[in-house]
C-alpha cells in the first residue's frame, strides 16, 4: 500500500443556469453602484471644506467651478513650462483630481517663455486664451505671513544662495542668461539689506517694492506688495526664511475671503 495519501477528488461546482449567471450579474453591477455613490460625497470633501486652495497657471478662470468644468486635465500646460512650475493634482483634491495647480515654494512661474505658453496650449480655453501679456495674470495675490521673520524688516542681510543646496527650483535671471533658467540654489548674495522679494520680482516694483520701515532699526525695509503684483509666486520661491515669510493667496480665495465679508 502506497503511503502517499490519496486526496478527495473535488465536487465540481454546480454550473449555474443563464437565468443564476443573469442574476449574479445584476446584483454584482448594484453592490458596485452603491459603492460608488457612497463613495461620491467624498469628492465634494476637499471643496466644502476649502482644504485646498490652489494656485492655478496664469489665465485660469477666477471662478474655480467653472474653471474645473472647463479643464479636461489633458496636461498638456505641463508639458509646455519651461521651469516645471505646473503640477497636476492627485485624488485629495476631489473633483480637482488631475487639474493643473502651482506650488510656488518649490517652483515658481517666472514667466521664462513671455508668450504664456500654457495658455497657448491649453484646447480648451480654462486657461483664458484672450491674456496675452504678463501684465493681465491674475494668479493671486502675495502677502507678508510673518513680518516678524522677514530679514528686511530686521534689517539683515543675505549672504550666500537665497535657498540651501539642493532646492531644484529654478528662475531665469537676465544678467546671466535671457532665455534659459538658472537652478536658486546656485546663485550667491552679498547684500547688506534683505530684498529678494523684490529684486527678483520679474514683473518688477508695480508688483512689489521695498520701502523704508519707519519705526524699525536702521536700515530696515518692508516689502510693499501693490497692484500690479499678478501672483507669480517668485517671492515666495526666494525668501531665504523657512517657512517662507511672504507667500501668494490664491485668487479663489481671495474670492471667497471677499464673498464672507460681503
Amino acid at each position: 500500500m502506497s503511503d502517499t495519501a490519496v486526496r478527495p477528488r473535488r465536487r465540481a461546482r454546480p454550473r449555474l443556469s443563464r437565468q443564476q449567471q443573469r442574476r449574479r450579474s445584476i446584483l454584482r453591477a448594484g453592490l458596485l453602484s452603491a459603492g460608488l455613490l457612497a463613495l461620491t460625497p467624498l469628492a465634494f470633501l476637499p471643496v466644502a471644506r476649502r482644504l485646498r486652495d490652489r494656485l492655478r497657471p496664469p489665465g485660469a478662470m477666477a471662478d474655480e467651478a467653472t474653471f474645473l468644468g472647463a479643464c479636461i486635465k489633458c496636461g498638456q500646460c505641463v508639458q509646455v513650462c519651461p521651469v516645471n512650475a505646473i503640477l497636476l493634482a492627485d485624488a485629495g483634491d476631489g473633483f480637482g483630481h488631475g487639474a493643473p495647480y502651482i506650488e510656488p515654494r518649490e517652483q515658481a512661474c517666472d514667466f521664462s517663455c513671455d508668450a504664456l505658453s500654457c495658455i497657448l496650449a491649453c484646447p480648451t480655453g480654462a486657461l483664458r486664451h484672450e491674456i496675452s501679456l504678463v501684465s493681465e495674470v491674475a494668479i493671486g495675490t502675495a502677502e507678508l505671513v510673518r513680518p516678524d521673520a522677514c530679514r528686511a524688516r530686521r534689517a539683515e542681510g543675505v549672504h550666500g544662495p537665497a535657498r540651501t543646496e539642493g532646492f531644484r527650483g529654478r528662475l531665469r535671471y537676465s544678467e546671466i542668461d535671457r532665455w534659459t533658467p538658472q537652478p536658486v540654489a546656485d546663485q550667491a548674495y552679498d547684500l547688506e539689506h534683505c530684498d529678494l522679494c523684490a529684486r527678483l520680482c520679474p514683473v518688477g516694483d508695480t508688483a512689489i517694492a521695498m520701502v523704508r520701515l519707519a519705526d524699525g532699526p536702521s536700515g530696515a525695509t518692508t516689502p510693499e506688495v501693490r497692484d500690479g503684483c499678478v501672483g507669480c509666486g517668485v517671492c515666495e520661491m526666494v525668501c531665504p526664511e523657512t517657512p517662507t515669510c511672504i507667500t501668494v493667496v490664491p485668487t479663489v480665495a481671495l474670492a471667497a475671503t471677499h464673498e464672507g465679508a460681503a
